[in-house]
């Protein structure tokens, strides 16, 4: 089976910087922030040398493009009825289209954001209003819009199958094959699926989701749980040291959803203040990257 591991890797000195300490630590997937992640970005466009620099550092890694995946900023909130925050969460997201089509990379991915009027229905189509402005902003290029399922804390939407599945179902069919979703096992298990639950258990929230949404995965987000199960909270740690455990991650990577897509550590990382010509890979990172080797084969 052909597994396509990766991490969102320090970005210091530049988005190819995060991409040669992937490759370093025998990484084939990768994500980035293509701006900083605190703000909407939508405004903001990428320099050509930018985009050079980084398709240089691809080919010389040999990661794939089609195997990288840019996190847009935590702060858009596509899903709420407040017109203002919506028009720029619509904009950002746009933007973030605009930029990873012009590194060439396979997707991007981001958080839908709070129906902070308790409206699910209504969210949902803000949300699918948002993805589909997106497209049509950048009508050229293959990167896809991937939906990550949330953690659920307070009134945050998309945490379960059936509201990532009406988000996908208010996208006109003549644009869906450039969107999707994806996982994160942390948010999985925070907002109450319990991928410990039996040697099953992770295959069948996988056939949830591609039940309501028609597909599987486009991406999945490998990250322990410092919160326990249904706890709302988004805390990431190490594979092995939280909630979750070890053993639902073999499971997972013995399903066929998790061949041919990007498969993403967004655990801690140690080496913060790495020089930004310093290549050399986190040392968590090289940590997580054998034992994912242990569970599947790279």
């Amino acid at each position: 089976m052909t597994h396509y591991f990766g991490a969102h890797t320090i970005d210091n000195g530049g988005i190819h910087m995060a991409a040669r300490r992937a490759g370093a630590a025998g990484m084939r997937a990768l994500q980035i922030f293509t701006t900083i992640p605190k703000f909407y970005g939508d405004k903001s466009s990428i320099k050509p040398e930018r985009v050079e620099r980084f398709k240089a550092a691809l080919a010389e890694t040999e990661i794939d493009p089609k195997h990288v995946v840019a996190h847009a900023a935590y702060v858009l909130n596509t899903a709420t009825p407040d017109e203002e925050k919506s028009s720029r969460a619509r904009a950002g997201l746009a933007k973030e289209l605009e930029r990873s089509t012009a590194l060439g990379i396979g997707a991007i991915c981001f958080h839908p954001g709070a129906a902070t009027d308790d409206n699910r229905e209504a969210a949902a189509e803000r949300v699918a209003m948002a993805i589909v402005h997106a497209l049509e902003s950048v009508p050229d290029g293959h990167t896809r819009v991937l939906v990550e399922n949330t953690a659920g804390a307070g009134r945050t939407f998309a945490k379960t199958a059936a509201e990532v599945g009406s988000i996908l179902l208010h996208v006109p069919k003549a644009l869906r094959h450039r969107t999707g979703y994806g996982l994160d096992t942390c948010h999985l298990y925070a907002s109450g699926y319990d991928l410990r639950a039996g040697d099953d258990a992770v295959a069948r929230v996988l056939d949830e989701f591609e039940e309501e949404t028609g597909e599987a995965p486009g991406f999945v987000h490998l990250n322990d749980s410092e919160g326990a199960l249904a706890s709302n909270k988004d805390r990431h740690v190490l594979i092995g040291d939280g909630q979750i455990g070890a053993e639902p991650f073999r499971r997972l990577f013995a399903d066929r959803r998790s061949q041919g897509i990007p498969l993403i550590l967004e655990t801690p990382q140690l080496a913060a203040d790495v020089g930004e010509d310093d290549p050399t890979p986190d040392p968590y990172d090289v940590q997580m990257m054998a034992l994912l080797a242990t569970f599947a084969r790279v």
